[in-house]
């Protein structure tokens, strides 16, 4: 494995390209120096809330306002996109850790060319070659190599880490916006992103309805997660307190659950912040732009990975306070795509050969249905609003979704994951 975390006295790595020195220098200017003050736990109100601490009882400042983790696996692609959004925030981050991570392509190049260049924040590039697990394997590794940077604790010494992918670009004021949200309640664990598509990425009209419909699905997401205490956290984005990953790291050792087949680091880890006493929210103003897929095939693989790991994951632990949101979605989806698929298709097919004044409960349901998908993604503007109301666009994407979330449930049950090789 890449990447040996081999430390001189003051503490910088060797045999990596990094800028730790940089990142010294930039600390020493801005003040920012180790606290040696002891922190005292509060009392555990669980059996898994430990090594919580609130900000008025840490003294001392921390070494790091806000630490980005980013993992990448063959991302040459977008890598430096993604990167260059970090270098052009309001509020930049103090430190990049850049993790690559079993890529078999130039992404570690332009890692390294955008670490090289003096006028973007300080950056670390980690190589990791031989990683069974993943994104969460990656992301741990990151935070290892950070915990040893400033003494073995973030608590105190890491203010924020932001969790984004490498294909992934920030809003320009995401940071700002993240820091503000999460200072507004100590009991906040975490912030999690508004995503939304990029557009103007399609070059035929299959590919342009299918992209279209992601971004339309994107948005309605992203309307419906405007509120406190949403089920999951974005793997695109997320922006957590440094005490509530540290908080983890003393429950049971690592932030992101280690395990080939945990297909979904991103819910797993919201899960565990809330069994450990956390809050986590989004915000409408935290935006993060995410890829899209551009073929059918790779959409239906992206989306039965997401789907087939939140039912093992909500497999594993069953229902809790925690777990029953995200179960009866899946739940009112089956039931919801069946009377669709089932129920509402049939009776728009009789409609058509007989005429709807003949059936006028018919014809106010399908009134709704025009206008209220509609309505759910007006932000997303009028040629949006259009797509919706014209129903039958929805409906051949409500196929596809059927499709990988039943297949989701069924491979959940059936078969096994298996491991990166």
């Amino acid at each position: 494995m890449s990447g040996t975390l081999a430390r001189d006295a003051h503490g910088e790595t060797r045999g990596e390209s990094t800028r730790a020195s940089r990142a010294s220098r930039g600390r020493r200017r801005k003040g920012k120096t180790s606290s040696t003050a002891s922190v005292q736990t509060e009392t555990p109100r669980s059996r898994h809330r430990r090594g919580r601490v609130y900000p008025d009882e840490v003294g001392g400042t921390a070494h790091y306002e806000t630490v980005v983790l980013v993992p990448a696996r063959n991302e040459e692609v977008g890598v430096f996109t993604s990167l260059r959004s970090l270098a052009s925030q309001s509020r930049r981050p103090d430190l990049i850790i850049v993790v690559v991570n079993n890529s078999t392509d130039r992404t570690e190049d332009f890692a390294r060319e955008f670490a090289d260049d003096p006028h973007t924040p300080p950056t670390v590039v980690l190589t990791l070659d031989d990683n069974p697990h993943k994104k969460a394997g990656a992301l741990n590794y990151g935070l290892r190599w950070l915990r040893e940077a400033v003494g073995g604790r973030l608590t105190n010494n890491v203010r924020h880490v932001l969790v984004m992918d490498a294909d992934t670009e920030l809003h320009p004021k995401f940071i700002e916006r993240a820091r503000n949200v999460i200072a507004s309640d100590p009991e906040l664990g975490g912030v999690s992103a508004a995503c939304l598509g990029r557009t103007d990425l399609w070059r035929n009209p299959w590919q342009r309805y299918l992209l279209g419909m992601q971004i339309i699905e994107y948005g309605r997401a992203a309307n419906a997660r405007y509120r406190r205490d949403v089920h999951t956290m974005s793997g695109a984005g997320s922006f957590y307190r440094g005490e509530a990953l540290q908080s983890l790291l003393d429950w049971r050792g690592e932030v992101f659950w280690e395990d080939h087949s945990n297909l979904v680091e991103d819910y797993e880890t919201t899960l565990a912040l809330k069994e450990s006493g956390w809050k986590v929210t989004a915000n409408q103003l935290c935006i993060a732009y995410t890829d899209l897929m551009p073929t059918l095939r790779e959409l239906i693989q992206q989306r039965e990975r997401w789907s087939r790991g939140t039912v093992d994951t909500l497999r594993g632990r069953g229902w809790t306070k925690f777990t029953w949101h995200s179960i009866s979605t899946v739940i009112l989806g089956l039931i919801g795509a069946a009377y669709v698929l089932g129920w509402g298709s049939t009776q728009l097919a009789l409609a058509a050969k007989h005429g709807f004044t003949q059936q006028p409960v018919i014809l106010m349901l399908f009134g709704f249905w025009i206008v209220y998908p509609a309505l759910r993604v007006r932000n997303l503007g009028w040629k949006a609003m259009v797509v919706e109301a014209l129903l039958i666009p929805e409906l051949v994407y409500t196929v596809v979704r059927t499709y990988w979330l039943v297949s989701s449930i069924v491979k959940s049950y059936v078969t096994r994951v298996s491991a990166w090789k």
